[in-house]
């Protein structure tokens, strides 16, 4: 009786490839110097803004000198300035080497998502738990500006009580503001194509003031 022979599948050999790794690791080594090589011009950009270092170079304004002499529109260099005085006021670890030594590239924010801490801890609305979780988000969990913004919005919205009574005074300013709206230009028409007697005319303009008067 013959034998039936079974060939064995060689198991894959999980092969490392150390030239590939390498330029893994470069990869996101120049990440995080990319995330994080706005810092240098940030501070020395505020220095100049500061000390108006600018007016030493022939500058009357800083943005004269950014726009002119660095090539930056003003206020792509006041967020870079702002960005890194407020990272040296709050966020000082930071400007650490060892902050993104020891992070993953992404778990490193950018400069749009430190300006944008910075302006949302500027919001008076803004409680100190809610900053604490916009923060968390940008540098815990590496969102994005756009989807921390989507965060603050709906935090907001849900912070916001309706009050009945305000919400209706609000609605009957509208409606006021539309019909003077109105008015003023039926008026206007009116007085150029001289369609109503002057009596009229007289009654309109006092409507209208009253109006006015009604919303201050």
């Amino acid at each position: 009786m013959d034998t039936i022979q079974l060939e064995r599948t060689p198991k894959k050999v999980k092969q490392t490839d150390p030239l590939g790794e390498q330029i893994r690791g470069k990869v996101l080594e120049f990440t995080k110097d990319f995330k994080t090589s706005w810092l240098n011009l940030g501070q020395v950009l505020y220095t100049v803004w500061e000390d108006k270092l600018y007016h030493a170079w022939g500058y009357e304004k800083f943005e004269h000198y950014v726009e002119k002499e660095v090539g930056l529109k003003k206020q792509i260099a006041l967020k870079l300035l702002k960005s890194y005085l407020f990272l040296e006021e709050n966020e000082p670890s930071y400007l650490n080497k060892e902050f993104k030594n020891n992070r993953d590239s992404n778990k490193i924010p950018g400069v749009e998502e430190i300006n944008f801490l910075r302006l949302a801890r500027g919001k008076k609305e803004l409680l100190s738990e809610d900053y604490r979780n916009l923060k968390k988000s940008v540098f815990d969990k590496g969102r994005d500006v756009a989807s921390v913004r989507k965060d603050l919005t709906a935090m907001m919205k849900e912070r916001k009580q309706v009050d009945p009574d305000e919400e209706r005074q609000e609605r009957h300013e509208r409606a006021v503001k539309r019909i003077i709206h109105s008015l003023k230009i039926f008026s206007k028409d009116m007085q150029v194509l001289k369609l109503i007697r002057d009596d009229l005319m007289s009654e309109t303009s006092g409507l209208l003031g009253k109006l006015e008067d009604e919303l201050n």
